[in-house]
């Protein structure tokens, strides 16, 4: 029988599609680009006349040719060709025969087992799964019930496969395949009465065959090591190599002699392969240290307090953490007054450390500062400074800005004349207005504190008229910056402001009449605040 036109331009097609895809692919074997199949193949017929399936007696026999290339390692593509002729008499009928020859040509895309996951690449049994559309060609003879039935059909073939290859040397396989074509509105027996099954008549392929591959050798690293043996590809050009593809390691520590800045001292990778006796990460040769651990910015010696200083020139080796020092590893002591900057209150003046480092206030300015509540006087009844009051309070300022580190506490006081919250509150103003006028003359809000305990904190008794007159008093406390306020320490917390005037409803925040014994109520004295 005679192939005709249109197998061969079905043919044409297949290997077109394969020749398209070739340049794109990879080799059919680590070495080999492209292979080559003839296999042998039995076939077995199901259709009208019924089922010949895996009954070897029945079997039709033809050549094959397949064409393959290897895109990764697991998927090869190729172009598989086949011829039989199918032939089969209905039984009982003897009259009713068919000689159908087919001819197949199938792109199928292999999908491969041993893909490095599943089974190595170069494994022994590499098994298989095939799935092939392509073109079949039938040409058929035949009588049904006295009938001629020739016919000649180019159909779409759907072909599906298993098998198992086995690898006999690194260019030859012999391979074992079985699977199912079923060329789509076949009609392979030409029996007329069919149903509207479009693959009613189709055929199992047993397959052996015999691969061969063929190629060059593929060296990407050029360095006479195949890459299927090369467990180091991409050795760098005129880099020597072991059978491996490896580059050559001489002391054995894992880095390759042409990295190795030790060639001759099996070392670290991590230091180009030189030795670290201290393992502080310092190469021996850069350590100035090289038997004590340390650190690298500082040749590898040790630096126990982490002042930047190395322990063996450190005079102060137990340095607090963060503390700067000089280049003996000693805190800084700018103003040279003895105590370290990071225990001085005052870094860039100088004092004795009992004042934690700070100036110590002369003894004239103290006494400035508590004869003070004595010169500030205020309006009756109020807050509101009388002038007399200002040269005392312009001496203060001077105090303030001869002694920076320094901070005041005015603290207000009155007699126990009059309703408690009035008398807290005008301490509380009369000790703000003293403060704002410091500020008014530019002293820094943060350095004056101002509180008012009222009549709570009487200095003398208020049976008498000269009791309550020292009891109505601003007290002037001057402290280091950042130690506890003086008035706190002498007469505890202090109501805010904010708390005064949370007072609840029906107290009251101005003056009232004191309260009544025995006698009629009368009005609270005047002219004592």
């Amino acid at each position: 029988m005679h192939l005709k036109p249109q197998l061969l331009r079905g043919l044409a097609l297949g290997a077109a599609m394969l020749g398209l895809a070739a340049p794109h692919a990879e080799a059919q074997t680590a070495d080999k680009k492209t292979a080559i199949s003839l296999t042998g193949n039995a076939y077995e017929y199901k259709g009208n006349y019924g089922s010949n399936f895996w009954d070897w007696t029945s079997n039709n026999y033809g050549p094959g040719f397949n064409l393959n290339r290897y895109l990764s390692p697991g998927v090869d593509l190729g172009l598989h060709l086949g011829y039989v002729e199918l032939k089969g008499s209905q039984p009982g009928f003897p009259r009713n025969f068919f000689n159908t020859n087919l001819a197949t040509g199938n792109l199928a895309l292999k999908l491969k087992l041993n893909n490095g996951k599943i089974l190595k690449e170069d494994a022994v049994i590499q098994p298989y799964l095939l799935v092939a559309p392509g073109l079949t060609y039938l040409s058929r003879e035949g009588t049904i019930r006295g009938n001629n039935v020739e016919g000649n059909n180019m159909l779409f073939d759907i072909f599906g496969a298993a098998g198992l290859n086995f690898r006999l040397s690194e260019g030859v396989g012999l391979f074992i395949q079985t699977g199912q074509h079923i060329p789509l509105g076949a009609n392979i027996d030409g029996e007329p009465n069919r149903d509207e099954d479009s693959f009613d008549d189709r055929y199992l392929q047993h397959t052996a065959g015999l691969t061969f591959a063929f190629g060059q050798m593929k060296d990407e690293d050029k360095d006479g090591v195949s890459d299927k043996k090369d467990k180091c590809p991409g050795t760098p050009a005129g880099v020597a190599v072991d059978p491996n593809g490896c580059p050559l390691d001489k002391d054995g520590d894992g880095v390759p002699d042409y990295q190795d800045k030790c060639p001759d001292e099996k070392g670290l990778a991590a230091l180009e392969g030189c030795p670290d006796r201290d393992g502080d990460g310092v190469r021996d040769a850069d350590d100035k240290c090289p038997d004590t651990p340390g650190k690298a910015e500082l040749g590898g010696c040790p630096d126990a307090d982490n002042d930047g200083v190395i322990d063996q020139n450190d005079k102060c080796p137990d340095t607090p953490a963060g503390v700067k020092v000089d280049a003996n590893g000693c805190p800084l002591d700018t103003d040279g007054d003895g105590v370290p900057d990071y225990q001085d209150r005052c870094p860039d003046r100088a004092g004795p450390a009992s004042n934690k480092g700070c100036p110590e206030m002369k003894a004239e300015a103290k006494k400035v500062l508590n004869e003070a509540t004595k010169y500030i006087n205020f309006e009756f009844n109020k807050a509101r400074l009388l002038p007399s009051s200002y040269p005392k309070l312009q001496e203060l300022v001077k105090i303030m800005n001869e002694y920076p580190d320094y901070s005041l506490s005015i603290a207000g006081h009155t007699d126990n004349v009059g309703a408690d919250a009035y008398n807290l509150r005008l301490s509380y103003d009369r000790a703000a207005s003293a403060r704002t006028y410091m500020l008014s003359q530019g002293v820094p809000a943060e350095r004056i504190q101002s509180r008012g305990y009222g009549e709570t904190k009487p200095i003398a008794p208020n049976t008498t008229k000269a009791g309550q007159a020292k009891n109505r008093r601003v007290d002037f406390d001057p402290f280091l910056t950042g130690d506890p306020n003086p008035a706190e320490t002498k007469y505890g917390a202090a109501p805010t402001i904010s708390e005064l005037q949370k007072t609840p409803a029906g107290v009251p925040s101005v003056k009232k009449k004191a309260p009544a014994k025995k006698a009629p109520a009368k009005k609270a004295p005047v002219k004592r605040k």
